[in-house]
């Protein structure tokens, strides 16, 4: 008789199950109630880690093994924490403050703030990456504008007249729900860009750093069938991309959710934010922003001004 071989497929944890048997019941509430609940996102997404989530293997980020180091650090100071990159040339963190002076802030990886740069010009800066040799890429909300700037000395300003900017009016929104999160793959020189919601939207533009050196070679792809067929949240805020794996991690707000694609934007695994059901001490109220860092260290930014920092537990990447 041939030895017999067993899927690949996880078996779903003890407390995993339990967990599932209460969202199925707050989902059963909801539809009494005709509402819609944060318990459909984390059903919806039990239901595919288990039934149609990749194995935890060595080529994938695995979120559900990060633990938090950093619960809710205020960051003094700062009014409103938006998106958030990984200077790898500098081993540190940029982030952008938008409440008050809007402003580029430089923070070591336990979230002290090293530096700042003051921006002037910009409007509604939601997101940024970081291209490499001390070059950034800025996402504004409302105009959909994305602008290419160059760090300057420590405490000079940033201004919106020296930058290069690309627009995209696609599915243009006024109210807010535009571009929230960008990222930057140097592998094919791509940015992942995501528009917050109504509808969601994700983006792929190769060349923009070959363009700024002179050679306009711009490709667009719309990516969002990739959400609708892998992401159950209902905005987004933040993207990242991790050049180990060539996987994405999409950032929710309202759902409290990261969620990681794999390269053909098949749901992988996810994580929740939210503090009833995760490690955190309470729910974090609106996170905006998140990074990796060369080590694989995971961070969020939440408003008003919270850093959050997550530790993979060991296990293999």
């Amino acid at each position: 008789m041939p030895a017999q071989t067993t899927s690949p497929r996880r078996l779903m944890p003890r407390h995993h199950r339990l967990y599932l048997l209460l969202a199925i019941a707050v989902l059963a509430l909801a539809g009494l109630a005709g509402a819609r609940l944060p318990g459909y996102e984390l059903l919806h997404l039990h239901l595919f880690d288990h039934w149609s989530g990749k194995p935890a293997t060595g080529d994938s980020l695995w979120l559900p093994n990060y633990r938090v180091r950093i619960d809710a650090k205020p960051i003094a100071g700062i009014e409103n924490l938006s998106g958030i990159t990984y200077d790898h040339d500098r081993n540190r963190l940029l982030t952008v403050s938008n409440g008050g002076a809007a402003e580029i802030l430089a923070l070591d990886r336990n979230g002290e703030v090293l530096e700042r740069y003051r921006l002037e010009g910009f409007v509604d800066i939601e997101g940024l990456a970081y291209l490499g040799n001390g070059r950034l890429v800025l996402a504004e909300e409302i105009a959909q504008r994305l602008s290419f700037v160059d760090l300057p000395a420590a405490g000079e300003t940033i201004k919106a007249t020296q930058a290069r900017t690309l627009t995209l009016e696609i599915d243009p929104s006024r109210q807010n729900k535009g571009f929230e999160g960008i990222a930057y793959a140097a592998d094919g020189d791509r940015l992942f860009v995501v528009k917050e919601r109504d509808p969601l939207r994700l983006y792929e533009i190769r060349g923009a750093g070959a363009a700024l050196e002179g050679r306009l070679q711009l490709h667009v792809r719309d990516l969002s069938a990739w959400l609708e067929r892998s992401v159950s949240a209902r905005d987004l805020s933040d993207v990242h991309y991790d050049p180990q794996t060539g996987h994405l991690v999409l950032l929710s707000d309202e759902s409290k959710l990261l969620v990681e694609l794999d390269g053909e934007g098949d749901f992988v695994s996810f994580r929740s934010l939210r503090g009833p059901i995760s490690d955190l001490g309470e729910s974090a109220p609106q996170p905006e922003g998140v990074t990796m860092d060369a080590e694989g260290n995971l961070y969020v930014v939440s408003e008003p001004n919270l850093f959050y920092v997550f530790q993979h537990d060991g296990a293999s990447r």
